[in-house]
Protein backbone atom coordinates (compact mmCIF):
# COMPACT_ATOMS: atom_id res chain seq x y z
CA UNK A 1 0.00 0.00 0.00
CA UNK A 2 2.32 2.63 -1.07
CA UNK A 3 0.32 4.90 -2.40
CA UNK A 4 -2.82 6.82 -1.12
CA UNK A 5 -4.88 9.12 -3.44
CA UNK A 6 -6.65 12.16 -1.88
CA UNK A 7 -7.49 13.99 -4.43
CA UNK A 8 -5.28 15.13 -7.42
CA UNK A 9 -2.20 14.35 -4.99
CA UNK A 10 -0.93 11.07 -4.06
CA UNK A 11 0.69 10.63 -0.28
CA UNK A 12 3.62 8.16 0.39
CA UNK A 13 2.50 6.16 3.16
CA UNK A 14 5.73 4.56 4.04
CA UNK A 15 6.97 8.25 4.36
CA UNK A 16 3.78 9.58 6.13
CA UNK A 17 4.25 6.11 8.20
CA UNK A 18 7.70 7.22 9.09
CA UNK A 19 6.87 11.03 10.41
CA UNK A 20 4.30 9.47 12.65
CA UNK A 21 6.38 7.47 14.07
CA UNK A 22 8.96 10.62 14.62
CA UNK A 23 6.31 12.39 16.05
CA UNK A 24 5.05 10.34 18.89
CA UNK A 25 8.68 9.40 19.11
CA UNK A 26 9.42 12.92 20.04
CA UNK A 27 6.74 12.85 22.66
CA UNK A 28 7.94 9.83 24.39
CA UNK A 29 11.18 11.73 24.57
CA UNK A 30 9.84 14.37 25.82
CA UNK A 31 8.51 12.79 28.66
CA UNK A 32 11.93 10.66 29.41
CA UNK A 33 13.89 14.08 29.75
CA UNK A 34 11.49 15.31 32.37
CA UNK A 35 11.76 11.72 34.08
CA UNK A 36 15.81 12.48 33.68
CA UNK A 37 15.71 15.69 34.61
CA UNK A 38 17.44 16.55 31.29
CA UNK A 39 16.60 20.05 29.76
CA UNK A 40 14.04 19.44 26.72
CA UNK A 41 14.98 22.25 24.48
CA UNK A 42 18.76 21.25 24.06
CA UNK A 43 16.72 17.25 23.66
CA UNK A 44 15.07 18.87 20.94
CA UNK A 45 17.24 20.48 19.25
CA UNK A 46 19.45 17.65 19.45
CA UNK A 47 16.70 15.69 17.40
CA UNK A 48 16.45 18.12 14.83
CA UNK A 49 20.02 18.64 14.36
CA UNK A 50 20.43 14.94 14.01
CA UNK A 51 17.49 14.48 11.51
CA UNK A 52 18.35 17.42 9.22
CA UNK A 53 21.82 16.64 8.90
CA UNK A 54 20.85 12.91 8.74
CA UNK A 55 18.51 13.35 6.07
CA UNK A 56 21.36 15.52 4.24
CA UNK A 57 23.75 13.06 4.13
CA UNK A 58 21.77 10.41 3.16
CA UNK A 59 20.97 11.92 0.19
CA UNK A 60 24.25 13.69 -0.49
CA UNK A 61 25.63 10.22 0.01
CA UNK A 62 23.03 7.99 -2.14
CA UNK A 63 23.30 10.57 -5.05
CA UNK A 64 27.22 10.51 -5.05
CA UNK A 65 26.67 6.43 -5.36
CA UNK A 66 24.56 7.30 -8.51
CA UNK A 67 26.04 10.65 -9.41
CA UNK A 68 25.55 9.53 -12.83
CA UNK A 69 21.61 9.74 -12.63
CA UNK A 70 21.59 13.13 -10.53
CA UNK A 71 23.98 14.89 -13.09
CA UNK A 72 20.83 14.65 -15.36
CA UNK A 73 18.79 16.05 -13.27
CA UNK A 74 20.09 17.64 -10.56
CA UNK A 75 16.27 18.93 -9.41
CA UNK A 76 15.91 14.81 -7.90
CA UNK A 77 18.02 15.63 -5.07
CA UNK A 78 15.05 17.18 -4.04
CA UNK A 79 12.47 14.05 -4.60
CA UNK A 80 10.79 13.15 -1.59
CA UNK A 81 11.06 10.02 -2.20
CA UNK A 82 12.86 7.53 0.87
CA UNK A 83 13.99 5.28 -1.45
CA UNK A 84 16.49 7.70 -2.77
CA UNK A 85 18.76 7.78 0.76
CA UNK A 86 21.25 5.89 1.81
CA UNK A 87 20.31 4.30 5.07
CA UNK A 88 24.18 3.81 7.09
CA UNK A 89 25.11 7.42 5.17
CA UNK A 90 22.16 9.48 6.69
CA UNK A 91 22.78 7.20 10.08
CA UNK A 92 26.31 8.05 10.13
CA UNK A 93 26.14 11.87 9.18
CA UNK A 94 22.84 11.90 11.92
CA UNK A 95 24.82 10.90 14.75
CA UNK A 96 28.17 12.57 13.83
CA UNK A 97 25.89 16.15 13.83
CA UNK A 98 23.89 15.09 17.05
CA UNK A 99 26.92 14.58 18.76
CA UNK A 100 28.68 17.40 18.14
CA UNK A 101 25.70 19.52 19.57
CA UNK A 102 25.58 17.51 22.49
CA UNK A 103 29.29 17.69 23.29
CA UNK A 104 29.00 21.46 22.40
CA UNK A 105 25.85 22.15 24.44
CA UNK A 106 26.95 20.02 27.41
CA UNK A 107 24.76 17.14 27.35
CA UNK A 108 25.63 14.10 29.73
CA UNK A 109 25.89 11.28 27.66
CA UNK A 110 24.65 8.61 29.08
CA UNK A 111 21.75 10.08 30.62
CA UNK A 112 21.31 11.44 27.07
CA UNK A 113 21.30 8.37 25.65
CA UNK A 114 18.89 7.13 28.14
CA UNK A 115 16.65 9.78 27.15
CA UNK A 116 16.72 8.96 24.02
CA UNK A 117 15.89 5.31 24.13
CA UNK A 118 12.19 5.05 24.38
CA UNK A 119 11.76 7.32 21.27
CA UNK A 120 14.37 5.36 19.48
CA UNK A 121 12.41 2.14 20.29
CA UNK A 122 8.76 3.06 19.21
CA UNK A 123 10.78 4.76 15.86
CA UNK A 124 11.79 1.32 15.39
CA UNK A 125 8.39 -0.14 15.40
CA UNK A 126 6.96 3.00 12.30
CA UNK A 127 10.30 1.30 10.98
CA UNK A 128 8.56 -1.75 10.54
CA UNK A 129 5.35 -0.53 9.33
CA UNK A 130 6.78 1.80 6.55
CA UNK A 131 8.62 -1.32 4.93
CA UNK A 132 5.14 -3.28 5.41
CA UNK A 133 3.68 -0.41 3.27
CA UNK A 134 6.12 0.20 0.84
CA UNK A 135 6.79 -3.72 0.15
CA UNK A 136 10.81 -3.52 1.05
CA UNK A 137 12.75 -5.72 3.51
CA UNK A 138 10.45 -8.41 2.09
CA UNK A 139 11.16 -12.06 3.07
CA UNK A 140 12.35 -15.20 1.90
CA UNK A 141 10.09 -17.46 -0.22
CA UNK A 142 8.25 -19.96 1.78
CA UNK A 143 5.37 -22.19 2.11
CA UNK A 144 4.73 -21.68 5.32
CA UNK A 145 0.51 -20.85 6.09
CA UNK A 146 0.98 -17.34 7.04
CA UNK A 147 3.00 -16.54 3.76
CA UNK A 148 2.17 -13.16 2.01
CA UNK A 149 2.55 -13.21 -1.38
CA UNK A 150 4.30 -10.17 -3.14
CA UNK A 151 6.79 -9.83 -5.84
CA UNK A 152 5.68 -12.62 -7.22
CA UNK A 153 5.60 -15.44 -4.93
CA UNK A 154 5.18 -16.33 -1.02
CA UNK A 155 6.84 -14.98 1.20
CA UNK A 156 7.71 -14.60 5.11
CA UNK A 157 5.93 -11.23 6.49
CA UNK A 158 9.83 -10.17 7.52
CA UNK A 159 7.62 -6.67 7.91
CA UNK A 160 5.52 -7.66 10.40
CA UNK A 161 8.17 -9.87 12.11
CA UNK A 162 10.15 -6.85 12.37
CA UNK A 163 6.57 -4.59 13.44
CA UNK A 164 6.13 -7.45 16.30
CA UNK A 165 9.54 -8.06 17.59
CA UNK A 166 10.06 -3.80 17.70
CA UNK A 167 6.74 -3.29 19.82
CA UNK A 168 8.15 -5.80 22.37
CA UNK A 169 11.36 -4.10 22.66
CA UNK A 170 9.64 -0.77 22.92
CA UNK A 171 7.17 -2.34 25.64
CA UNK A 172 10.08 -3.72 27.68
CA UNK A 173 12.33 -0.31 27.28
CA UNK A 174 9.16 1.93 28.29
CA UNK A 175 7.83 -0.52 31.42
CA UNK A 176 11.61 -0.79 32.07
CA UNK A 177 11.17 -4.68 32.65
CA UNK A 178 14.53 -4.68 32.65
CA UNK A 179 16.39 -2.68 35.48
CA UNK A 180 19.18 -0.71 34.62
CA UNK A 181 20.69 0.58 37.86
CA UNK A 182 23.10 2.82 35.59
CA UNK A 183 23.27 5.24 33.41
CA UNK A 184 23.58 4.87 29.69
CA UNK A 185 22.52 0.68 30.60
CA UNK A 186 19.29 1.47 29.48
CA UNK A 187 20.11 2.38 26.08
CA UNK A 188 22.84 -0.77 25.64
CA UNK A 189 19.84 -3.33 26.74
CA UNK A 190 17.90 -1.64 23.80
CA UNK A 191 21.01 -1.88 21.24
CA UNK A 192 21.61 -5.31 22.83
CA UNK A 193 17.95 -7.08 21.96
CA UNK A 194 17.16 -5.09 18.66
CA UNK A 195 20.82 -6.56 17.36
CA UNK A 196 19.48 -9.64 18.49
CA UNK A 197 16.05 -9.29 16.64
CA UNK A 198 17.84 -8.39 13.51
CA UNK A 199 19.74 -10.99 13.84
CA UNK A 200 16.58 -13.33 13.80
CA UNK A 201 14.67 -11.51 11.10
Amino acid sequence: FPYFRLGPFLLQMPLLALLIGLWLSVSFIEKEAVSLRLNKDSLNNLISYGLFGGIISARLIYAAQYASVYQTNPLSLLSLSTNALSPFGGLLGGIAIAFFYGYRQKLPLRQTLDGLTPGLAFFMIAIGVSHLLSGNAYGAPTRVPWAMYLWSDNRHPSQLYETFLALVIFTVVFTRTIPANAPGLRFVQFIAVSAIARVFI
